[in-house]
């Protein structure tokens, strides 16, 4: 089959072959998302070799077993982290963190950008019928936006402050929005302002952020940046609670000590639930599509890593 093959930073076009895993089900790809963790591994964040991508929405073709048989041709999105069941953190509730973890695309598991994939059923999500492809494919990172959510209460009377508007900046901010809190948030491009604006969501110019410190009752941090995270830091008040919610290249510079002074909670968040993204996508409360700025044929791989690297664009899809 044809897939897109990372290998030393370099991305290729390659006529592959998968073996069947056992006990896991055959998925055609309908759509996949290229996110920023695709380009970061490109750039060399992680050492992955083999077939990239894990935003997908797609039908099961193949399962094993016939107490799976009523998955066949279901359309299905699927959680990422391929898991053992049995090491302590797994028999503890923290799965995603498994010792033992594969993930799809960046850890010892080819991904989406193929023309077929492979996942357990237990990591499978029915799509509803009403959310369209284009949707659904959103599915992963809606739930990583939700997964701030999960791990901390965020209430009407909070003052809350997201900084960075990119890919997955969207989503934290169409769902921080449902909560009915204080919410303003720094996007740097014209595009990322007027889609939140479109939304009723209020922008702070970076200026203005850095110019009144100590205000923010919760600070979402979404750049992956030092300067990212040096404004989050200026803004969060004395107790308040910083949510790191991107992945950070290399070693920071990070005054620890005043963290400790002003008493900051500090919370690392990766992925979410899926069943609530799916669901808010369904009633139509959070409408990712308009994130969308180009979609490629699978052949074109390549041309849409470059459009989805080139500065403010958002989500770029591929198809086989």
């Amino acid at each position: 089959m044809n897939a897109l093959w990372l290998e030393d930073n370099k991305i290729s076009l390659r006529d592959i072959s998968q073996a069947r895993k056992q006990n896991e089900a055959l998925i055609k790809i309908r759509k996949a998302g290229i996110c920023s963790t695709d380009l970061e591994l490109v750039k060399g964040y992680y050492p992955y070799t083999g077939v990239i991508g894990h935003e997908f929405v797609g039908d099961i073709v193949e399962v094993d077993g016939t107490e799976n048989a009523s998955w066949i041709g279901q359309r299905v999105v699927g959680e990422i982290n391929v898991v053992c069941g049995q090491c302590e953190q797994c028999l503890n509730g923290r799965s995603t963190h498994c010792e033992n973890r594969t993930v799809l695309g960046i850890v010892n598991r080819d991904g989406t950008f193929a023309e077929y994939t492979q996942l357990p059923i237990a990591n499978l999500h029915r799509v509803p019928a009403s959310v369209p492809d284009e949707m659904a494919v959103f599915a992963e990172p809606l739930a990583a936006a939700l997964e701030i959510q999960d791990q901390i209460q965020v209430k009407p009377t909070d003052r809350v402050l997201l900084v960075g508007a990119g890919r997955l900046g969207q989503l934290i901010a169409q769902t921080l929005a449902l909560t009915g809190c204080d919410l303003r948030v720094v996007a740097r491009h014209a595009h990322q302002q007027e889609l939140l604006k479109a939304r009723g969501i209020r922008i702070i110019a970076e200026e203005d952020a850095s110019a009144h410190p100590w205000r923010s009752d919760i600070v979402v941090e979404a750049t992956g940046s030092p300067s990212g995270f040096s404004l989050a830091r200026r803004a969060i008040r004395p107790r308040g609670t910083m949510v790191l919610k991107s992945t950070y290249k290399g070693e920071m510079s990070v005054n620890f000590s005043s963290i400790v002074v002003d008493e900051i909670n500090l919370i690392g968040s990766r992925c979410g639930p899926f069943e609530p993204a799916l669901r808010l996508m369904e009633s139509k409360q959070v409408d990712p599509t308009v994130l969308i700025a180009e979609e490629f044929k699978l052949r074109d791989g390549l041309k849409a890593f470059e459009r989805a690297a080139e500065t403010g664009v958002l989500k770029v899809l591929v198809e086989p």
